[in-house]
């Protein structure tokens, strides 16, 4: 039984770690997918549960490129069951959409000497869920227009904010974006030398996420990150998986075009997904738990979080 869960955990982990190296292999990052289609005028946002929380780490990814693969407008999503408990059915012939839950067990065994300890387990479950656009019946307010999007302007104020409350020193000048590790502190260009403000919000948010490394926030170890081709690499990918869930949280885009100093870590993801295919579970685990270290800096989030 135990061979069986680990081969069928196994497969999880290859089946979707498979299809994000298809995309990268296009030259495509698939989380940024939601924001690269032509009908972006609308709000991006994290994917839905049923009872309007987002989702979390992976399960953003897979979510975000189901929809953008099956043309679903409505970022919610909920299994078979939770829409029949609605009053709402899913029509026949839909097919489901993955989603993972990743936990763990104590099981108690014997050591060297006969006594009994107990270990934790991890496991991994794969489950489906079907957007509302699958479903008929569900209450009314399910069906509702997507929430207005929010003015430019409030939106960048918003993320002027959002980094502002995190305390992160930010430093400006010169031609690069960079966390230093050493001095902990955020370097950015000049204002002037983005595009737009939203562009500079994106930028940050990404070297915030690096940020967020440090042993007495969520504590990454960044000690390899210069020597180690591989260990930067996934670091990087952090960083953008981190941004990207966070720009969908804040209402403004990711840096969509990757760096020149960004781009050369195509190879290197591939190089890494496919000598780990639990890399990316691991990556977007890591960048979820930086996004809400961030947020449990905002004001009131410890009332949220309670709420």
């Amino acid at each position: 039984m135990s061979r069986k869960t680990d081969t069928d955990r196994a497969d999880i982990y290859t089946r979707i770690t498979d299809l994000i190296v298809e995309d990268l292999e296009q030259g495509v990052r698939p989380w940024t997918k939601p924001w690269s289609a032509t009908n972006t005028h609308g709000r991006i946002s994290r994917p839905l549960r049923h009872n309007g929380l987002p989702y979390s780490g992976m399960n953003v990814l897979l979510l975000w490129s189901e929809g953008m693969a099956r043309g679903f407008a409505s970022p919610m999503w909920m299994t078979f069951r939770q829409a029949l408990e609605l009053g709402g059915a899913v029509r026949k012939g839909e097919t489901g959409s993955t989603v993972v839950f990743a936990s763990r067990f104590t099981k108690s065994e014997a050591d060297g000497n006969g006594n009994a300890v107990d270990r934790e387990i991890p496991f991994l479950k794969a489950y489906a869920v079907f957007n509302i656009e699958q479903i008929d019946g569900l209450p009314d307010s399910y069906y509702c227009p997507p929430a207005k999007v929010f003015d430019p302007v409030e939106r960048i104020e918003t993320a002027d904010r959002f980094f502002r409350n995190t305390g992160a020193v930010i430093r400006h000048g010169g031609n690069q974006a960079y966390y230093s590790p050493v001095m902990d502190y955020i370097q950015m260009p000049p204002f002037e030398a983005f595009r737009d403000a939203a562009g500079y919000a994106a930028v940050l948010s990404h070297e915030a996420t690096h940020w967020t490394a440090a042993e007495h926030r969520v504590g990454r170890d960044l000690t390899r990150y210069g020597k180690d081709r591989t260990e930067r690499a996934r670091e990087e990918l952090i960083a953008e998986l981190g941004s990207c869930f966070l720009c969908a949280d804040l209402g403004i885009a990711p840096e969509l075009e990757p760096r020149p100093d960004h781009a050369c870590y195509l190879q290197s993801w591939l190089s890494v997904l496919a000598n780990d295919k639990r890399a990316i579970f691991q990556a977007a685990a890591h960048a979820q738990r930086a996004v809400s270290f961030l947020h449990s800096l905002q004001p009131g989030a410890e009332v949220k979080a309670a709420a």
